[in-house]
């Protein structure tokens, strides 16, 4: 009869959790649809559609998650859009 021997090991496992922040842009009486929707294509990286979509949901609902990611991500972008007149906060 043969013994065998098992082992155990710990493992350490970390986890980093990163959590997901949203950039909202809110309706203004101020910007036309095309100053936003260029901005969203330059800026968030929207193909024409989507910036288009986001602009009619700003417009009919008040605001709009425009884009998703790390508060370091979304904050350069807040500033350009704030910086070119768009209201916008990091959730």
């Amino acid at each position: 009869m043969s013994l065998k021997t098992l082992t155990s090991k710990k493992i350490k496992i970390e986890e980093k959790v990163v959590k997901e922040h949203h950039l909202i842009l809110f309706n203004d009486d101020v910007n036309t649809f095309e100053h936003v929707i260029d901005l969203l294509i330059k800026v968030c990286g929207h193909d024409s559609i989507q910036a288009e979509q986001c602009a009619t949901l700003v417009h009919f609902s008040g605001k709009c998650a425009v884009k998703n990611g790390t508060y370091t991500e979304l904050e350069i972008m807040s500033f350009i859009l704030a910086d070119n007149g768009l209201t916008v906060e990091i959730n």
